[in-house]
């Protein structure tokens, strides 16, 4: 298997990895997904078919980071199209670490097929890190053997196939968490990118959000006191203070204290593991959002509620592009966001990230 975890190392300070947790107060990070990714998408994009180079791909090398090359075929010309992709965690003033991560830039060494495949996923761990862990290895596995495809790019059967993934995922967990007598959960965001569609599935209060271009051709010339891309949140937060969550919770037989958690416990609504409050409204069930990449869409930050809570969307965007533009390097860019979100901005939580950048 590639590689779905590096500890982070803090030899050099531009990519130290130390570690942090805090909650989400960022009015940026609104509770409700921006559906304009979906449809600025379908009308930018022409009919190109997707063709796999023919060369084989590199296996992700052992410190996380990895580019994968795809071909777009469309009426004129063949565009490539690569992806760069490395993670960063510290887990600051906490005892514990309790996220994992996964960067699997070339997810079809276990999943042989035709079709370009890569995923990336945050679980944000609470009580422990087993349930964490346990998505970390088996979520994937399971979202393949679901049904994700393989061949030829279904948005249905994949969004169905990463539906049935996270409901194995946690049965299977809820059962080990049994015979252990374990209690923790984690939230989730994860990334399929099959061919040139990018599908998102989160349960909890981990986000992604994706830097597209306000140019009109997605390049143009940079204006120095402005950014250029517009952050995007690709994800719906679930806790359990939010109505629609509530009244789920409350038609399962659970309640919403006074302070906004679950039976007064737990923020979030959504999760895998805790199996102690799954009978009172505590799912798994992600939400699942797709759309097709462009020239417009230049990286992904998958990052946990303890990033979100010092930095916005927006914030956050022009961050990395800003560490982009100095050093072109996903992993110098990561590092440098989780560096910036624990030392400067004084992030009390387990902090991790994901950064996915697109080179068209």
């Amino acid at each position: 298997m590639a590689h779905q975890k590096r500890e982070g190392t803090s030899t050099d300070d531009d990519c130290a990895s130390k570690r942090l947790k805090g909650t989400d107060t960022d009015s940026e990070t609104g509770a409700s997904v921006d559906a304009s990714v979906v449809q600025e998408t379908d009308a930018e994009v022409t009919r190109a078919k997707l063709k796999e180079s023919d060369a084989p791909l590199d296996k992700c090398v052992s410190d996380g980071k990895a580019a994968v090359d795809a071909n777009v075929s469309g009426e004129q010309k063949m565009v490539p199209t690569a992806v760069e992709a490395d993670a960063a965690e510290d887990k600051g003033c906490r005892h514990t670490m309790e996220d994992a991560w996964v960067v699997l830039p070339n997810a079809r060494e276990e999943s042989p097929g035709s079709l370009r495949c890569a995923h990336f996923a945050i679980y944000d761990g609470h009580g422990g890190r087993l349930a964490a862990d346990y998505a970390q290895k088996h979520l994937h596995q399971n979202v393949i053997a679901a049904g994700l495809p393989r061949e030829l790019m279904d948005v249905k059967a994949a969004k169905k196939a990463i539906i049935e993934g996270f409901r194995r995922t946690d049965e299977s967990l809820l059962q080990e968490s049994t015979k252990g007598n374990w209690q923790d959960g984690a939230t989730a965001v994860c990334v399929w990118i099959l061919g040139q569609t990018v599908v998102v599935a989160n349960a909890g209060d981990a986000k992604a959000v994706l830097a597209r271009s306000i140019s009109t051709d997605g390049e143009g010339v940079v204006d120095k006191t402005k950014s250029q891309l517009k952050a995007i949140v690709l994800t719906r937060e679930h806790k359990a203070i939010f109505p629609q969550e509530r009244s789920r919770i409350q038609k399962a037989g659970g309640s919403v204290g006074s302070n906004g958690r679950l039976q007064g416990r737990i923020e979030v609504s959504r999760a895998f593991g805790d199996r102690q409050f799954k009978k009172v409204g505590l799912i798994s069930t992600p939400d699942v959002h797709s759309f097709e990449l462009t020239k417009k869409d230049k990286f992904i930050i998958l990052g946990c509620d303890g990033l979100w809570g010092v930095f916005g969307p927006g914030d956050a965007v022009e961050f990395v592009q800003n560490q982009l533009k100095e050093t072109s390097s996903a992993s110098l860019a990561v590092r440098r966001l989780v560096k910036e979100a624990v030392r400067e901005r004084r992030c009390k939580d387990n902090c991790t990230a994901v950064l996915i950048v697109f080179k068209h």
